[in-house]
């Protein structure tokens, strides 16, 4: 039942989220689509929850801006009453209640959420509160089946760094060349260590993207 009503949540991105050695590396393409329209090239879609877990979001932006901002104070929360840091499993179980709740007005999202707790975490949720921990990478998006042959074609074990990254913009830049509802300016990174999250610059990312040809 679940995954037949899936096909209604279809969305216009790219996200992808791998696990590397001892880390996650997130990726998102940047354009926003309203229908058949690039609405916008510049549209941010990773974020922090903590300072050791991170969201990609794909699908309707009001609904995953809400359900970030819960995230961030549940997180907040957990934190000043235990006086502990949430783990990525926990907040995963907290965004599934909220997503399984809603289930009858469902929120048009679905998130990749990746983290660092005693090692790599990483997961993907269904619009209706599905949790699928992924032991390698997770996709989301109109452009999946294009990041996910990428994916499969050229994933490692125990890649380094530099390795994950060039990975996961390959992923994203497959569906910005052929999928027509992702795109923009250019591709958002994020890697997830022990000692945190660290944002790419753009011109990081740019380096990786010319590999691609």
């Amino acid at each position: 039942m679940e995954n037949s009503s899936l096909k209604d949540f279809k969305t216009g991105t790219t996200t992808v989220g791998l696990i590397a050695s001892d880390l996650v590396v997130l990726a998102a393409d940047m354009r926003a689509s309203f229908g058949h329209i690039a609405y916008d090239e510049e549209t941010k879609k990773l974020y922090k929850i903590t300072e050791s877990i991170a969201v990609t979001n794909a699908g309707a932006v009001g609904d995953s801006l809400t359900l970030i901002r819960f995230l961030r104070s549940q997180a907040r929360l957990y934190e000043i009453e235990r006086n502990a840091k949430i783990t990525p499993k926990a907040i995963v179980t907290y965004l599934s209640n909220v997503l399984n709740a809603n289930r009858h007005f469902p929120f048009a999202t679905q998130f990749v959420l990746g983290g660092v707790n005693q090692g790599p975490k990483l997961f993907e949720l269904t619009p209706f509160g599905g949790i699928l921990e992924r032991k390698k990478f997770a996709v989301s998006g109109s452009g999946t089946e294009l990041a996910m042959t990428t994916l499969d074609q050229n994933y490692k074990k125990g890649m380094t760094e530099e390795e994950g990254i060039a990975l996961a913009v390959k992923a994203v830049e497959a569906g910005r060349k052929r999928d027509i509802f992702s795109g923009g300016k250019s591709i958002s990174v994020m890697v997830i260590n022990r000692k945190g999250i660290r944002e790419l610059a753009e011109s990081e990312v740019q380096k990786h993207i010319p590999k691609m040809a």
